[in-house]
Order: C-alpha cells, then sequence, then structure tokens
C-alpha cells in the first residue's frame, strides 16, 4: 500500500499545466491535469491497461464501474474538461463513500484547480472518519495549511507570444478570368498572385475577480506583418481591450470594448473603435446558445499616400447568434449567423449588408486538436460603384473551408516543454468568391504555420 502521504505530496508539488487550443475565436484557455495523476490512477485501480478512448454513453451504460469511471476522470482531467472530472469524482464518491482513495483523488484536483471551498469541505468530512491512518490525516493537514497560507492574488497576468507565415495563391484576389472592370470599361487584371506574409505578435493580459461570479479582462496587443513581394500587408497595429464577465441568473454576460490602430507602411493609418455585449446560457450538460451585438467605428487618415482613405470611413452594426452541440466526448460543433449593416462616407461601393452563416466541427483527439469548419458570407451593396460599373450594385456570395490543426510542443518532447505551453498550429484556408461583377469572381488557396508560446507573468 502506497502512503497516501507521500503521494498528495506529489501530486501538490508536482503541478504540471497545459493550456488546451481555442476551438474559435471566442474561446478560452484551460490548465490541464498533472501527468503524475495517470500513476496515482494506477495505483489505485487494479486494471487500466487499455489506452482507448471512454465515451459518455459507456459511462451511462456502467454508472458503477469503478476503474472505467476512473479511465473516464483521467481522461477528461487530460483534455481540460475539469467539470466533467470533478462531476464524475463526485458520483463516484456517493456510490462508494468508503473509498479514501477516490476522495483522495478528487481533494488533489480541487487544489489543482484552485477550488478552496469545495477543498476545505471535503478535508472536514475526512478528518470526521475514523478508519484513517495516521498519514492520512497529516496529509490532510498539510494541504488545509496550504490553501489557508496562499494569498489570492488580485490580479493574473500572462503574456501570449506568436509567429506566423502565410502562403497564398492570390494575394490580391484575382479574378478568375483575369480581367474586371474599370470605369465600365473591361481590362486586365494583372495584380501578383502568389505572395507569402509573415507575422508577429504579442500580447500582454491582465485579468482580476470582481465578487464570486464576475472578472475584469484587460488586453494590451502588438502586431507586425511583412509580405515578401508586395507592401500592402506591411503594417503594424496596436490594440487595448477591456471585457467584463458576469453572470445574471442563467446568462453569461460578457460586455467590451476595443480599441485598435494600425500603421500601414504604403497606406493611410486607421483608427477602429468598437464595443459590444456577447452572452451565453446552457441548456442540459450538451447544448449551449450564444448571442452577441457590436458597435464598431472605422476611420481612415487622409494623407498624400491614399487620398481616398477616408472615403471608406465607416459605422457597422453586428448581430450573431451561435448553438454549441457536444456531440461527444471528442466531437463538438458550432453553428454561427450573423449580420452586419455597414454605411460608408462614401456610400458607393462601400456601403453593404452582409448575412452569415457557418459551422465548426472540432475534434478533440488525445493527440491533437482538429478544427473543419465551412462558412458562406452574401454581401448586398446599396449603391453602385462607377469606379468599377454604373450599370450594376454589386452583389456577390463567398464560401470560406477551412481545416486547423494544433498541437503542444511538449506532446511530442516533453523535455523541451514539460507545461505545454508552445502550440503548433497547421491551417489551410480556401476561398470562393461569385459574384454579378466580374472584379470579385475569385479562387484563393492559403496554408498558414503559426507557433504560439504562453507565459504566466504573475499569479
Amino acid at each position: 500500500m502506497v502512503n497516501n502521504n507521500n503521494l498528495i505530496k506529489l501530486l501538490i508539488e508536482n503541478n504540471q499545466y497545459c493550456k488546451y487550443p481555442p476551438v474559435f475565436m471566442f474561446l478560452k484557455l484551460n490548465k490541464l491535469m498533472p501527468v503524475l495523476i495517470s500513476t496515482f490512477l494506477l495505483i489505485t485501480t487494479s486494471v487500466f491497461s487499455s489506452e482507448k478512448n471512454i465515451t459518455y454513453m459507456q459511462i451511462l451504460q456502467k454508472p458503477n464501474d469503478l476503474d472505467l469511471n476512473l479511465k473516464y476522470a483521467q481522461q477528461q482531467g487530460k483534455m481540460g474538461n475539469y467539470k466533467q472530472t470533478i462531476s464524475t469524482l463526485e458520483r463516484l464518491t456517493m456510490i462508494y463513500p468508503e473509498n479514501i482513495e477516490i476522495k483522495l483523488y478528487l481533494l488533489s484536483v480541487l487544489v489543482q484547480v484552485d477550488s478552496p471551498e469545495k477543498a476545505t469541505t471535503i478535508i472536514e468530512e475526512m478528518k470526521l472518519r475514523t478508519d484513517l491512518s495516521p498519514e492520512d490525516l497529516e496529509s490532510l493537514k498539510e494541504i488545509e495549511e496550504e490553501i489557508l497560507d496562499r494569498e489570492p492574488s488580485l490580479w493574473n497576468i500572462s503574456a501570449d507570444i506568436g509567429f506566423g507565415l502565410n502562403f497564398t495563391d492570390n494575394i490580391n484576389s484575382v479574378s478568375k478570368s483575369r480581367f474586371k472592370m474599370d470605369s465600365d470599361a473591361k481590362a486586365e487584371f494583372n495584380s501578383a498572385k502568389f505572395d507569402r506574409t509573415e507575422s508577429g505578435s504579442l500580447g500582454i493580459t491582465a485579468t482580476r475577480p470582481i465578487g464570486e461570479e464576475s472578472s475584469l479582462l484587460l488586453n494590451l496587443s502588438h502586431t507586425t506583418s511583412n509580405q515578401y513581394q508586395e507592401a500592402d500587408d506591411d503594417f503594424q497595429s496596436y490594440g487595448f481591450t477591456l471585457g467584463f464577465d458576469t453572470t445574471l441568473g442563467n446568462q453569461s454576460l460578457s460586455p467590451y470594448l476595443i480599441a485598435n490602430k494600425s500603421d500601414s507602411q504604403n497606406d493611410a493609418d486607421s483608427f477602429s473603435f468598437m464595443y459590444g455585449i456577447g452572452g451565453f446560457f446552457s441548456v442540459g450538460e450538451r447544448n449551449s446558445f450564444s448571442y452577441g451585438y457590436s458597435y464598431s467605428d472605422a476611420k481612415a487618415n487622409h494623407n498624400s499616400e491614399d487620398n481616398t482613405a477616408n472615403e471608406t470611413n465607416s459605422i457597422s452594426h453586428n448581430y450573431t447568434l451561435g448553438y454549441d452541440l457536444i456531440i461527444t466526448q471528442i466531437i463538438s460543433s458550432s453553428l454561427s449567423l450573423g449580420y452586419t449593416d455597414s454605411d460608408a462616407v462614401v456610400d458607393a461601393g462601400n456601403d453593404a449588408e452582409t448575412y452569415d452563416i457557418g459551422l465548426v466541427l472540432n475534434f478533440a483527439f488525445p493527440w491533437a486538436f482538429i478544427s473543419i469548419g465551412n462558412s458562406h458570407s452574401f454581401n448586398d451593396y446599396k449603391t453602385a460603384d462607377s469606379s468599377v460599373t454604373s450599370s450594376a450594385i454589386r452583389s456577390d456570395h463567398s464560401m470560406t473551408t477551412d481545416i486547423m490543426i494544433t498541437k503542444a510542443l511538449g506532446d511530442l518532447f516533453p523535455a523541451l516543454d514539460p507545461n505545454r505551453t508552445f502550440f503548433i498550429n497547421l491551417s489551410y484556408e480556401k476561398v470562393i468568391s461569385e459574384a454579378n461583377i466580374l472584379n470579385y469572381d475569385y479562387i484563393a488557396d492559403s496554408f498558414a504555420v503559426s507557433f504560439t508560446k504562453s507565459l504566466s507573468i504573475l499569479k
């Protein structure tokens, strides 16, 4: 029998954190379970020889199978699904109230995810047991002292560093026919097609709790982009985000404010200001609905490099609806709907209404995270652009298909990335645009590779 005192110390003193990659633009990063928990499971159960994933359906079919449920809890912990891990272990403690090891495992998870209230409750309950060894009691005492000694940090500050390469076969959206309309005349579309872009990013994020169910977020970001052949995508941008997360009944609400400035090498500097609110609520354990509204004000300088830049200054209203479904413990899906109304200083060729619909399938495999998406965008412009053609008002439809694969470097080389905070991202995107004006009939394929590293500065 392994000394529980040493085991608990081992679990707490050897925390290895890993952030799980985002599914789409709202996604948040999670900590993974320590690798040592797998050792703990081998000690407390008699058979864990198979590495096959346990599905939620198997759990429903065998809710009292101790080995199966512990394996499932371990898998969910590795995926960052702490809610499932904790709920599974809590259910097992009710089925097997005399099993000390299950309670110790649950306690280690609660300490790991920094849930002192639940951990303290379990410790007090275990102290009342008469079948605990002196070593068990000493372990509980040490954990309790550690929880009490923890000074809750007012701010949590982290940094994210990224570098990426993007290769495309149609950087300028050249039409399929290689022709375009120019002031009501048909002309050749001879812009370059093949190019690559290098980009680097740095973000500093600070969060702090406000009350029991709310938190404040501040983010500063800087991005630099360099295009290899041309200079259209040579720019530096600076961003600031202020966000607030809270709950109201069963609704999770997130009002936000975003300011951005972009310095282009061969174009006018641009500024944008956006504020809005997003929200979501869950229905059962597998369904959630989201919604949002944003108002944006985008402006560009009028200068010698681009004396028509301010013609595209616009105000936009955007509305979104979404539905997320957990199909299995591996597969999830996201359906999104959007509507945007944009009004610019010069209406012709700029004012438009846009309708969006998209579907994303996510596969959280143990060996990688894969996301496959398909979206459609329908643009209806309000006024004809005589600089292109005065005989038609632009209307187009674009379909975008993308595939993204994310892998932690630590999964391949644990010695290089023991905390699994360095991610390799591979993505492919294909855009097919069809329009009633030949300028906007084009196909573009792009491939991107990027690397991101997360660092904890203050916790």
